[in-house]
């Protein structure tokens, strides 16, 4: 390989214990014991486990046609699985040297378990920015599950927080739907965290998405959603007096939670409490029963 043809990214290559030099020639062992030579295209099949599976054809195009020009300046990585190849890392390099119509691509190849082959596959597209949230959440889960990573030890391997983590994970929790537009891009990542505590997530996604709403603007609007609404007067009900409405800002400061005061006609009524979380709704209970609090 001619040296315009072995430029590697020093972040990742690092990594993946990559070295700086590629090798004259077409076979070379390395000093981390992995192999530098070219593969047949035709010998090499993707990672069924890869965490990436949305690949942009247009982009794909357009490094097959720099690839007709220049070659593949970035060796692949991969794995002997079976009497073939497996991808470890380069997947989108692969598909656009087939769509090139080479023969042959550059690949190092390395000795790697599952874990280790899924680790380094999701090293790759982070670093390359090129999973959308919902993969990588699911790549996370899927190291989580399967591996036994913790939160922290999935930041440490992916170089991100524990709270980075975590915030990808709760994206797992909205409805089908609603990752679908993460991941086709209607929404970001910002829409799909602030959706996360709405309780009608679906239909305030829909009309984000409808109205083009900002981030900002979808927090008010999950935000408004949330807010218990008077409970409308039934017939023979009273609309509620301003001695009423003190009353309801007496007791909601003397409990914690909100209260609405319904009058009727003839001199009944109701008292409702709204309550946010469960441990609201523990504390009422608790409150009712006489328990401590």
């Amino acid at each position: 390989m001619s040296d315009s043809r072995r430029g590697l990214g020093r972040g990742l290559s690092a990594l993946l214990g990559e070295s700086p030099a590629a090798p004259e020639d077409d076979t070379s062992w390395r000093a981390d014991g992995s192999v530098m030579k070219m593969i047949a295209v035709a010998s090499i099949y993707p990672n069924p486990a890869q965490p990436r599976r949305h690949f942009n054809e247009e982009a794909i195009e357009e490094l097959a046609q720099s690839i007709r020009e220049k070659g593949v300046l970035q060796p692949i990585i991969v794995r002997v699985y079976g009497d073939r190849y497996q991808i470890i890392a380069g997947e989108r390099r692969w598909r656009a040297a087939q769509r090139a119509q080479l023969h042959q691509i550059p690949a190092i190849t390395r000795t790697a378990s599952d874990l280790e082959t899924y680790e380094m596959a999701i090293i790759e597209n982070v670093q390359r920015q090129e999973l959308n949230p919902i993969e990588e959440a699911e790549a996370y889960q899927r190291l989580g599950n399967d591996f036994g990573h913790s939160q922290e030890a999935l930041g440490r391997i992916v170089g991100k927080s524990r709270s980075h983590v975590a915030n990808l994970l709760r994206l797992l929790d909205l409805p089908e739907t609603v990752r679908e537009m993460v991941v086709d891009g209607r929404l970001t990542m910002g829409h799909a965290r602030a959706l996360i505590t709405a309780e009608n997530p679906a239909e305030i996604a829909a009309e984000v998405v409808r109205r083009g709403l900002s981030v900002r603007d979808t927090e008010a609007l999950v935000k408004r959603s949330k807010a218990p609404s008077r409970p409308k007067a039934p017939a023979g009900r009273v609309e509620a007096d301003a001695d009423t409405a003190a009353l309801e800002r007496q007791l909601s400061d003397l409990i914690g939670i909100k209260v609405v005061i319904a009058h009727a006609t003839d001199g009944s009524g109701t008292v409702s409490l709204a309550y946010s979380s469960l441990d609201q709704l523990d504390m009422i209970c608790q409150r009712l029963s006489g328990g401590p609090i």
